[in-house]
């Protein structure tokens, strides 16, 4: 049974294992598995799929579903199209909550303007063809000699397959892939539709200020070597702020900028206190979970 979220802190990029893609598609993806693909085929794109997505599937039928397009399938309702519903309902929650968390400075308006392009119908279509979901779909023999499959099939099938993760793994499991695949999408479109870049404010702030230029330090990273999460803060001169975590290095530099920038604008904040050690003072944005 699937497990329901116990706290809207974004532990999953601190404590668990990141997903990576396994590899990235061509424009013109292969075509889809076949009705009459033979079974070793079919099993071979599975287990491709499988270590794609960055999870063993305890059930297999769901996974086999989420795949399976109507053109196939013996009815409407052994398609992915009800996975579909769901998904897309795991996948707001997912980015409304994270971007309700780590962008605490935007107002309404600007959060449901990135949430609307985040899980857009053309982000999802991108997304499945660049992890290769599409070349693991199920389809009808009438879509699947097609050189390209359709933009609104492979966007279904991202989201029925965020709906087969959440049904097979749990919460965590589908939070930590959406985080991961939207991740970068998500931080371009609130710098652009935001206009923040917290580095280069940061900078421009400390060469005025200080006369000095902001260094990023690595204090920490988790998960295994190809999938790790970062965990790094800005200095200026001695003075240490508080870390941030990000899915790789340079995000992670952005959001340790914006608590520098942060607690400088802070009243409370003394700038010319001597930094404390790392393990006291760097406290992530993303927390980790209990």
């Amino acid at each position: 049974m699937a497990t329901t979220p116990e706290s809207p802190a974004l532990a999953a990029l601190a404590s668990q294992p990141a997903y990576v893609p396994a590899h990235t598609s061509p424009a013109k993806a292969p075509a889809a598995v076949a009705e009459d693909a033979p079974p070793d085929e079919s099993d071979a794109r599975l287990r491709r799929c499988e270590a794609t997505l960055g999870h063993a599937f305890d059930d297999q039928q769901l996974l086999i579903q989420s795949l399976t397009h109507a053109s196939i399938a013996r009815t409407r309702l052994e398609s992915n199209e009800r996975l579909e519903f769901l998904g897309d309902a795991i996948m707001g929650t997912v980015v409304c909550e994270y971007l309700f968390t780590t962008y605490p400075e935007y107002a309404e308006g600007e959060l449901t303007r990135i949430k609307s392009s985040v899980v857009s119908r053309n982000t999802c279509a991108r997304l499945s063809k660049e992890l290769g979901i599409g070349e693991c779909l199920l389809l009808g023999k009438g879509l699947a000699v097609h050189e390209r499959i359709p933009d609104s099939i492979l966007a279904a099938s991202f989201e029925s397959v965020v709906a087969a993760l959440y049904l097979d793994g749990g919460w965590d499991v589908a939070r930590m892939f959406l985080l991961k695949s939207l991740g970068p999408e998500i931080e371009n479109i609130a710098q652009s539709t935001h206009g923040q870049n917290y580095k280069s404010q940061l900078q421009q702030l400390s060469q005025k200020d200080f006369s000095e230029t902001p260094v990023y330090r690595l204090m920490d990273e988790k998960g295994p070597d190809h999938s790790k999460c970062f965990q790094v803060a800005a200095a200026i001169g001695e003075k240490l702020y508080p870390s941030a975590w990000g899915p790789n290095k340079k995000e992670a530099e952005q959001h340790a900028a914006r608590n520098a920038l942060k607690t400088l604008n802070s009243p409370e904040s003394e700038i010319d206190e001597p930094a404390a050690a790392a393990d006291t003072t760097a406290t992530a944005v993303v927390e980790d979970s209990e």
